[in-house]
């Protein structure tokens, strides 16, 4: 395989530097139905999706990241009230992230259109 060393990238009216293609974009997403059997719609380096509960997902990345502290952003929809969607537990792995979906004054709760993505180094 071929390595390109290159500092901006343009299309011709808009340039980025490669700091912000490298390091800001997402590693790892899903976009998956959390609803009866759970299916992933689509994604990237995500190779399974576990349902362990209501509102308890896993998602097994393809590429591990390099360290557990990557950044994780997760939201759903479909909910007229409030609720909540982030990491199940304090503790990530660099192969997997559990997901968990609370809902005030219901509790944990699954939803139709649930999404999470995942910024850091890879491995």
């Amino acid at each position: 395989m071929s390595t390109l060393h290159v500092t901006n990238i343009g299309d011709g009216s808009d340039t980025v530097d490669t700091e912000y293609v490298i390091n800001g974009s997402a590693k790892a997403w899903i976009n998956y139905n959390a609803t009866g059997t759970v299916a992933t719609r689509d994604s990237l380096n995500i190779s399974s999706l576990t349902d362990n509960g209501t509102g308890d997902q896993t998602v097994d990345y393809t590429n591990a990241f390099a360290a557990a502290d990557y950044c994780s952003n997760a939201t759903n929809n479909g909910a007229s009230d409030a609720y909540f969607m982030g990491l199940h537990t304090d503790s990530p792995t660099t192969a997997l992230a559990r997901l968990a979906t609370f809902r005030p004054g219901v509790g944990a709760s699954d939803y139709a259109f649930s999404h999470a993505s995942m910024t850091g180094t890879l491995a």
